[in-house]
């Protein structure tokens, strides 16, 4: 997941792509670089449409956009979440999780998700 001298992850990673931009990180749970544990956390559902994980203490969640956002090629556009520590604590489903996610960053993804490339966020989260 990281090297012994990285900081342990935090909060949660949030992957997601939008209507004219493609797959990227917008959280990274204070990670320089997330893609390693994310791919940890999804190696055994990585095509599933919707997922909920749990590998130790991480938690992989997946979910459509709620709003059926779509982008250029009209694809519904996914959200791919890696949860740790109190994020990841007493997550049992994935509808909870997407609950308890969508409610984090709805307000973020509708500011960012019809911008033109590049898209610049306050990383790392």
């Amino acid at each position: 997941m990281s090297s012994p001298s990285a900081p342990p992850p935090s909060g949660f990673i949030w992957a997601t792509r939008g209507r004219n931009w493609g797959f990227r990180f917008l959280r990274r749970g204070g990670l320089d670089d997330p893609l390693g544990t994310y791919e940890e956390a999804f190696t055994d559902v990585a095509d599933r449409p919707e997922v909920w994980h749990r590998t130790g203490d991480m938690v992989a969640l997946r979910f459509s956009d709620p709003l059926q956002r779509q982008d250029a090629a009209g694809r519904v556009i996914p959200h791919d979440f890696v949860l740790f520590g109190s994020w990841a604590a007493g997550l049992n489903s994935l509808e909870e999780g997407q609950k308890r996610m969508w409610l984090e960053v709805a307000d973020e993804f509708a500011s960012v998700w019809d911008q033109e490339p590049p898209l610049r966020t306050g990383q790392p989260h």
